[in-house]
Protein backbone atom coordinates (compact mmCIF):
# COMPACT_ATOMS: atom_id res chain seq x y z
CA UNK A 1 0.00 0.00 0.00
CA UNK A 2 1.06 2.94 -1.03
CA UNK A 3 0.95 6.80 0.90
CA UNK A 4 0.70 9.85 -0.48
CA UNK A 5 0.59 13.72 1.50
CA UNK A 6 -1.12 15.78 -0.26
CA UNK A 7 -1.49 19.82 -0.60
CA UNK A 8 -3.97 19.50 2.50
CA UNK A 9 -1.86 17.69 4.41
CA UNK A 10 -3.53 14.34 4.62
CA UNK A 11 -1.58 10.88 3.94
CA UNK A 12 -4.03 9.30 1.68
CA UNK A 13 -3.51 5.29 0.71
CA UNK A 14 -3.02 4.87 -2.61
CA UNK A 15 -4.56 1.37 -3.65
CA UNK A 16 -2.33 -0.06 -6.54
CA UNK A 17 -3.59 3.19 -9.17
CA UNK A 18 -2.03 1.58 -12.57
CA UNK A 19 1.55 2.68 -12.47
CA UNK A 20 0.82 2.39 -16.25
CA UNK A 21 -1.05 5.79 -16.09
CA UNK A 22 -0.10 7.37 -12.60
CA UNK A 23 3.74 8.63 -12.00
CA UNK A 24 3.97 8.32 -8.27
CA UNK A 25 6.20 10.35 -7.24
CA UNK A 26 4.44 13.47 -9.35
CA UNK A 27 1.33 12.59 -7.35
CA UNK A 28 2.78 13.57 -3.99
CA UNK A 29 2.66 16.96 -5.41
CA UNK A 30 -0.29 16.56 -7.24
CA UNK A 31 -3.37 18.30 -6.65
CA UNK A 32 -5.91 15.88 -7.20
CA UNK A 33 -9.57 16.59 -9.56
CA UNK A 34 -12.40 14.75 -10.75
CA UNK A 35 -10.51 13.84 -13.71
CA UNK A 36 -7.82 11.61 -11.93
CA UNK A 37 -11.02 9.58 -10.24
CA UNK A 38 -12.61 9.14 -13.68
CA UNK A 39 -9.25 7.29 -15.35
CA UNK A 40 -8.75 5.52 -11.92
CA UNK A 41 -8.84 1.71 -12.47
CA UNK A 42 -11.74 -0.10 -11.71
CA UNK A 43 -11.50 -2.50 -9.06
CA UNK A 44 -13.90 -2.41 -6.82
CA UNK A 45 -12.89 0.42 -4.41
CA UNK A 46 -14.11 4.00 -4.44
CA UNK A 47 -12.15 6.92 -5.58
CA UNK A 48 -13.41 10.16 -4.78
CA UNK A 49 -10.98 13.99 -4.91
CA UNK A 50 -11.73 16.46 -2.29
CA UNK A 51 -9.82 19.76 -2.08
CA UNK A 52 -7.35 18.41 -3.53
CA UNK A 53 -6.58 15.14 -1.98
CA UNK A 54 -7.83 11.71 -3.13
CA UNK A 55 -9.34 9.46 -1.59
CA UNK A 56 -9.58 5.67 -1.75
CA UNK A 57 -12.29 3.42 0.17
CA UNK A 58 -12.66 -0.46 -0.02
CA UNK A 59 -15.50 -1.75 -1.02
CA UNK A 60 -18.18 -1.73 1.56
CA UNK A 61 -19.10 -4.83 4.28
CA UNK A 62 -22.53 -6.61 3.88
CA UNK A 63 -24.01 -4.24 6.84
CA UNK A 64 -23.03 -1.21 5.27
CA UNK A 65 -25.05 -2.59 2.19
CA UNK A 66 -27.74 -3.78 4.01
CA UNK A 67 -28.86 -0.43 5.87
CA UNK A 68 -27.89 1.18 2.43
CA UNK A 69 -30.49 -1.14 0.55
CA UNK A 70 -32.96 0.13 3.29
CA UNK A 71 -32.83 3.45 2.63
CA UNK A 72 -33.35 3.40 -0.85
CA UNK A 73 -36.14 1.34 -0.97
CA UNK A 74 -37.61 3.36 1.71
CA UNK A 75 -36.93 6.41 -0.51
CA UNK A 76 -37.54 4.90 -3.74
CA UNK A 77 -41.55 4.69 -2.28
CA UNK A 78 -41.81 8.09 -0.99
CA UNK A 79 -39.68 10.25 -3.51
CA UNK A 80 -39.61 8.09 -6.66
CA UNK A 81 -42.64 6.38 -7.20
CA UNK A 82 -44.98 9.93 -6.34
CA UNK A 83 -42.88 10.60 -9.48
CA UNK A 84 -40.96 13.67 -7.81
CA UNK A 85 -37.55 12.65 -9.01
CA UNK A 86 -35.11 9.69 -8.92
CA UNK A 87 -33.00 7.31 -6.12
CA UNK A 88 -29.80 6.26 -6.95
CA UNK A 89 -27.29 3.86 -5.03
CA UNK A 90 -23.16 4.01 -5.37
CA UNK A 91 -21.38 3.57 -7.38
CA UNK A 92 -22.31 6.67 -8.95
CA UNK A 93 -20.29 9.64 -9.41
CA UNK A 94 -21.17 13.05 -8.38
CA UNK A 95 -19.19 16.22 -9.89
CA UNK A 96 -18.60 19.70 -8.82
CA UNK A 97 -17.56 21.55 -11.56
CA UNK A 98 -16.27 24.77 -10.15
CA UNK A 99 -14.10 23.07 -7.96
CA UNK A 100 -13.02 20.04 -9.70
CA UNK A 101 -13.89 17.98 -6.86
CA UNK A 102 -16.04 14.82 -7.15
CA UNK A 103 -17.42 11.82 -4.91
CA UNK A 104 -19.72 8.78 -4.91
CA UNK A 105 -22.00 9.06 -2.06
CA UNK A 106 -23.77 5.79 -0.73
CA UNK A 107 -27.23 7.07 -1.77
CA UNK A 108 -28.67 10.48 -3.80
CA UNK A 109 -31.87 12.05 -4.64
CA UNK A 110 -32.17 14.32 -7.43
CA UNK A 111 -36.01 16.22 -7.99
CA UNK A 112 -37.20 16.43 -11.45
CA UNK A 113 -36.75 20.28 -10.67
CA UNK A 114 -32.78 19.43 -10.84
CA UNK A 115 -32.39 16.90 -13.24
CA UNK A 116 -29.89 18.97 -15.54
CA UNK A 117 -26.97 17.76 -13.49
CA UNK A 118 -27.79 14.48 -14.56
CA UNK A 119 -25.33 14.17 -17.51
CA UNK A 120 -23.86 11.13 -19.48
CA UNK A 121 -22.07 8.88 -17.13
CA UNK A 122 -22.60 10.79 -13.89
CA UNK A 123 -23.79 14.01 -12.24
CA UNK A 124 -22.26 17.43 -12.60
CA UNK A 125 -23.74 20.13 -9.93
CA UNK A 126 -25.63 18.83 -6.10
CA UNK A 127 -28.47 16.87 -5.57
CA UNK A 128 -31.08 17.66 -3.62
CA UNK A 129 -30.18 15.41 -1.09
CA UNK A 130 -27.13 13.41 -0.17
CA UNK A 131 -26.49 10.17 2.19
CA UNK A 132 -23.40 8.48 3.34
CA UNK A 133 -23.71 5.48 5.53
CA UNK A 134 -20.89 5.34 8.46
CA UNK A 135 -18.40 2.73 8.42
CA UNK A 136 -15.59 2.99 10.76
CA UNK A 137 -13.00 3.98 7.70
CA UNK A 138 -14.82 6.83 6.80
CA UNK A 139 -17.25 8.43 9.87
CA UNK A 140 -14.38 11.11 9.95
CA UNK A 141 -13.95 12.19 6.33
CA UNK A 142 -18.21 12.07 6.36
CA UNK A 143 -18.67 14.29 9.58
CA UNK A 144 -15.45 16.32 8.30
CA UNK A 145 -14.35 16.84 4.58
CA UNK A 146 -17.36 15.65 2.90
CA UNK A 147 -20.01 17.69 4.75
CA UNK A 148 -17.57 20.58 3.88
CA UNK A 149 -18.19 19.69 0.07
CA UNK A 150 -21.49 19.12 0.58
CA UNK A 151 -22.57 22.49 2.52
CA UNK A 152 -20.30 24.28 0.08
CA UNK A 153 -21.39 23.01 -3.10
CA UNK A 154 -25.33 23.41 -2.40
CA UNK A 155 -26.37 20.37 -1.42
CA UNK A 156 -30.10 21.03 -0.33
CA UNK A 157 -30.09 18.43 2.84
CA UNK A 158 -27.08 15.48 3.87
CA UNK A 159 -28.10 12.88 5.87
CA UNK A 160 -25.60 10.61 7.82
CA UNK A 161 -26.42 7.67 8.65
CA UNK A 162 -24.96 5.72 11.95
CA UNK A 163 -25.52 2.13 12.43
CA UNK A 164 -23.91 1.76 15.93
CA UNK A 165 -26.24 4.81 16.95
CA UNK A 166 -28.84 3.94 14.96
CA UNK A 167 -29.53 7.32 14.72
CA UNK A 168 -29.38 9.89 10.97
CA UNK A 169 -28.07 12.88 11.51
CA UNK A 170 -30.17 15.26 8.88
CA UNK A 171 -28.16 18.64 7.93
CA UNK A 172 -30.82 20.73 6.11
CA UNK A 173 -28.65 22.80 4.60
CA UNK A 174 -31.05 24.74 2.15
CA UNK A 175 -32.38 26.15 5.49
CA UNK A 176 -29.34 27.30 6.75
CA UNK A 177 -28.55 24.55 9.53
CA UNK A 178 -25.71 25.19 11.36
CA UNK A 179 -26.36 22.25 13.80
CA UNK A 180 -28.13 18.79 12.58
CA UNK A 181 -31.48 17.39 13.67
CA UNK A 182 -30.64 14.08 14.80
CA UNK A 183 -33.57 11.48 14.49
CA UNK A 184 -33.68 7.83 16.61
CA UNK A 185 -37.09 7.38 15.78
CA UNK A 186 -38.34 8.03 12.69
CA UNK A 187 -36.62 10.64 9.87
CA UNK A 188 -38.71 12.89 7.89
CA UNK A 189 -38.30 13.17 3.94
CA UNK A 190 -38.84 16.33 2.55
CA UNK A 191 -39.07 17.89 -1.40
CA UNK A 192 -37.16 21.04 -0.75
CA UNK A 193 -39.14 22.60 2.63
CA UNK A 194 -42.16 20.44 1.98
CA UNK A 195 -42.10 17.15 4.09
CA UNK A 196 -43.53 14.82 2.09
CA UNK A 197 -43.38 11.46 4.18
CA UNK A 198 -41.34 9.99 6.80
CA UNK A 199 -39.00 7.03 7.34
CA UNK A 200 -39.21 4.60 10.23
CA UNK A 201 -35.76 3.60 11.95
CA UNK A 202 -36.69 0.64 13.23
CA UNK A 203 -36.90 -0.73 9.28
CA UNK A 204 -33.45 0.53 8.54
CA UNK A 205 -31.22 -0.41 11.36
CA UNK A 206 -32.80 -3.68 12.12
CA UNK A 207 -31.84 -5.97 14.25
CA UNK A 208 -28.20 -7.56 13.31
CA UNK A 209 -26.96 -4.83 11.15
Amino acid sequence: MTFLTCPSGDRVKLAAIGARRYNVERMATTRFTWQDVLIAPDDGNRYEAIDGALYVTPPPKFEHQWVSHRLAVALDRILVAPGHGIVVAAPVGVEFPDTEEGVQPDLLFVSNERAGIIRRGWLRGAPDLVVEILSPSTAGRDRGKKLDLYRRHGVGEYWIADRERRVVEVWRFSAGATEPEVHDDRVPVRLGAEPVGEIALEEIFPTGT
